[in-house]
C-alpha cells in the first residue's frame, strides 16, 4: 500500500494565478511594462532579421531558448480553448489570460504576413542545446526557418490557423477588430496549409527533428484547424472538410523520420497533445453533434472510447496509473498527458451534462461526475496529493522542484548580474547542487516516474523540464475547480 500525502484542500485560485504567470517567464522579445516576472528581461530582439521579417516576440517552448512554432501554436490554441470554456471562472486572472493568448497571436500574425510563406521556427536548436545561457545573452544562431508552397508544412500551418481561429472567439467581445483580423488570417493560413500539403519534417529537416517531429502526419492538424474555423465562423465548408476527412485518420501512416521508416496509426482516439490532435477533435466536435444522431459518428463514439480508455474502473481501460494515482502514457514529460487529458475530461463532462448523456464502457455506465472525479485526482496529484507530498508546480505549496531544467531560472538575472554570460559560462550553475536562483513561478515540470519517484535534478530533463504545452490545458482545468470549490 503506497502512503499518500494529502492536503485537506488545494488553493485552486492561487494555482490558477501562478499557472498563467508562468507564461510571462517564457516570453521572448521586448517585455511590456506590465511584466510581473521581473527577473526576466528583453531578449532575442533581432529575431527574423535574417529573412527581413520582424519575428520578435512569442514564447520559448520549455527550458531552452528556441521558438518552436508547432508546440507554441498548440499552446496558444489551448490557452484560447481554456478561456472559451472557463474564462467566466477566471475573475482577475482573465485579463492575464488574454495577454498570454495575445502574446502568441500577435507573434503569429507576423509569422504569417507574407503570402505563401509561414515562419515555422526561430533559433537553431543544435547550437542552442549546446549552450547554457540566459535568453538575454543569446549568441547562438537565431536562424529563421520557414515553409513555402514549394516546401510546405501543413501541420504547423494548420495549428497556427487553429490558434488564430480559437483566439478570435476569445477576443470577439473584447476587441472585435482584432478578432476579425486574426480570423481572416486564420482562413488564409488554413487555405495555405490545405492547398500546399506536406510535412515540415521534410521542409525544415533537422531543425524540427528530433525535437518536435510530427510523428502521425498532418491530417489531424488540418481537421483540427477546420473544426476551429467552423466553430469560429459557422461556415459550412469547414464542417464539410471535417466530415469528409475524419475517416482518413483511421488509416496507418508510413512516415520517413530522420531516415527511419515509421508506421503509425493516424487515428488514435486516445491521443492529444502538440503532435496528435485526434482526441481533441472528437471532444471539440462533440459539442455540436452530441444531440444529432446523423452527425455523431465517429466523433462521439471516439470521445466515448477515450473516456473508457481512461477511467480507472472501466473494463476497457488501456491507460496505466501509478500506485499514487497518476495516469501515464508513453513518452517523456508525462504531465503533459495528465493536464491535457484532464482538460478533455472536464470539457466532455460538461457537454454530457448539457445533453443528459452517459457512457457505457463494456457493461459499466459512467456519468459526467466520474469524468470530473478522475480529472480532480490528476489535478490534486500534480498539486501535492502524492506519495512524495511534492507539488509539481513551481512556487505552489511548501514543497516543489528546486532544480528545474530551465536556463533563465538557473542563471542569475541580468538585473542582478549584468556582465555577459557566454555559451559555456552557465555550466557551473547547471552543475551546482544548489536550488535555481530564479523561481519560475507556475511552471509545471515533466513530472514523476511511473513508480511516483522524482529526481529533482537539472540533468533529468524528462522529469524536471517545464513546457508551455504542459501548462496551457491546466489553466482551464484550474479555473473549473476554482469555481467548483467557491
Amino acid at each position: 500500500m503506497v502512503s499518500m500525502v494529502r492536503s485537506d484542500s488545494h488553493n485552486y485560485t492561487d494555482a490558477l494565478t501562478k499557472s498563467i504567470l508562468f507564461f510571462e517567464g517564457q516570453r521572448s522579445g521586448k517585455l511590456p511594462n506590465s511584466q510581473r516576472m521581473t527577473w526576466r528581461k528583453d531578449s532575442a530582439l533581432h529575431d527574423g532579421s535574417d529573412i527581413q521579417i520582424n519575428m520578435v516576440g512569442g514564447y520559448y517552448d520549455a527550458g531552452d531558448n528556441v521558438k518552436f512554432h508547432f508546440p507554441m501554436a498548440f499552446t496558444t490554441t489551448m490557452l484560447a480553448w481554456s478561456v472559451i470554456e472557463f474564462g467566466d471562472f477566471m475573475d482577475s486572472d482573465l485579463q492575464h489570460a488574454y495577454e498570454a493568448i495575445r502574446w502568441g497571436t500577435d507573434y503569429f500574425l507576423n509569422a504569417t504576413k507574407v503570402p505563401n510563406m509561414i515562419v515555422a521556427q526561430v533559433g537553431d536548436p543544435i547550437s542552442d542545446h549546446g549552450c547554457w545561457e540566459r535568453p538575454e545573452d543569446m549568441d547562438t544562431s537565431r536562424q529563421a526557418y520557414y515553409i513555402t508552397n514549394e516546401k510546405p508544412g501543413s501541420e504547423v500551418s494548420s495549428e497556427i490557423a487553429a490558434a488564430l481561429a480559437a483566439s478570435s472567439i476569445v477576443f470577439r467581445n473584447v476587441d472585435s477588430n482584432y478578432s476579425n483580423k486574426i480570423l481572416d488570417r486564420a482562413k488564409q493560413v488554413f487555405d495555405f496549409a490545405n492547398n500546399y500539403r506536406g510535412s515540415y519534417n521534410d521542409s525544415i529537416g533537422e531543425a524540427a527533428c528530433p525535437f518536435y517531429c510530427d510523428f502521425n502526419g498532418y491530417m489531424d492538424e488540418l481537421i483540427w484547424g477546420a473544426a476551429w474555423l467552423y466553430k469560429a465562423t459557422n461556415i459550412q465548408s469547414y464542417w464539410d472538410f471535417v466530415k469528409s476527412n475524419i475517416q482518413n485518420l483511421e488509416y496507418p501512416v508510413a512516415r520517413n523520420i530522420n531516415g527511419f521508416r515509421v508506421l503509425s496509426s493516424g487515428g488514435s482516439f486516445g491521443e492529444f497533445g502538440w503532435d496528435s490532435k485526434n482526441a481533441g477533435i472528437n471532444v471539440l466536435v462533440s459539442q455540436w453533434v452530441m444531440n444529432d444522431s446523423s452527425s455523431q459518428s465517429p466523433f462521439v463514439p471516439n470521445a466515448d472510447n477515450l473516456v473508457c480508455s481512461l477511467l480507472p474502473n472501466s473494463p476497457t481501460k488501456t491507460t496505466s496509473y501509478s500506485n499514487g494515482g497518476l495516469l501515464f502514457k508513453p513518452g517523456v514529460s508525462n504531465l503533459q498527458h495528465a493536464t491535457s487529458m484532464s482538460f478533455l475530461l472536464i470539457v466532455y463532462a460538461r457537454y454530457m451534462r448539457v445533453n443528459q448523456k452517459t457512457i457505457s464502457c463494456g457493461n459499466v455506465v459512467f456519468g459526467p461526475t466520474n469524468l470530473i472525479t478522475l480529472a480532480k485526482s490528476q489535478v490534486d496529484y500534480i498539486l501535492g496529493d502524492n506519495p512524495l507530498g511534492m507539488s509539481y508546480m513551481v512556487g505552489y505549496g511548501p514543497k516543489y522542484p528546486q532544480k528545474i531544467h530551465h536556463r533563465g531560472s538557473t542563471l542569475p538575472s541580468i538585473a542582478v548580474y549584468q556582465n555577459k554570460l557566454g555559451c559555456s559560462d552557465g555550466a557551473k550553475y547547471f552543475e551546482s547542487q544548489t536550488p535555481n536562483i530564479n523561481i519560475l513561478t507556475g511552471a509545471i515540470v515533466g513530472g514523476p516516474a511511473e513508480d511516483d519517484s522524482f529526481e529533482d535534478s537539472r540533468y533529468n530533463v524528462p522529469q524536471s523540464e517545464p513546457a508551455t504545452y504542459i501548462n496551457a490545458p491546466f489553466v482551464g482545468v484550474l479555473a473549473y475547480f476554482k469555481q467548483l470549490t467557491k
